[in-house]
């Protein structure tokens, strides 16, 4: 959104206030909420089935706020109180060990949120950023086939483990 290249209404979490708040900030007029990104709904937070997970690390690099901790090859875990439940992680994990769990009730976008969580989500987001800009300056990059064989790698061994 800041370098005017995503709209304001792909952030289900936030719901329709959350729109209305970004229309006013940004100055653009408020629109619905873009279903392929998901609806308003109760807030969410994810939490990781440890006896399923792998150990890939690809959730921790999805998410947006450093909630998931964890290492190559061992089991991650989710800081429950810095998960957004923005559910970027969802889609990258290979062995759907991860998982929601509703945590406002009936509640739903900016009723569901706080402005200290918002800030709090805002900080650590930009924190992250910093630092992701920090390390792209001293190191290489990856190459995605060397992600792809740790992933299938650990695939393997998680197979194994479970006599598959």
């Amino acid at each position: 959104m800041a370098d005017q290249q995503a709209p304001i209404n792909q952030c289900p979490p936030g719901g329709e206030e959350g729109i209305r708040r970004l229309a006013k900030l940004t100055g653009k007029a408020p629109v619905t909420l873009n279903p392929a990104f998901g609806q308003e709904g109760p807030r969410s937070l994810v939490w990781i089935d440890e006896n399923w997970c792998i150990g890939c690390t690809l959730c921790i690099e999805a998410c947006p706020v450093d909630a998931i901790i964890g290492t190559h090859k061992r089991m991650h875990t989710v800081l429950e109180e810095f998960c957004t439940g923005c559910e970027l992680c969802l889609p990258v994990c290979p062995v759907d060990c991860m998982h929601l769990e509703n945590v406002s009730s009936e509640m739903s976008g900016w009723d569901a949120w706080s402005q200290p969580l918002a800030d709090q989500a805002k900080e650590r987001y930009e924190k992250r950023n910093s630092r992701l800009s920090n390390q792209a300056v001293s190191q290489p990059a990856v190459a995605p086939e060397h992600k792809q064989s740790r992933v299938e790698a650990a695939l393997a061994r998680a197979k194994a483990q479970r006599g598959q």
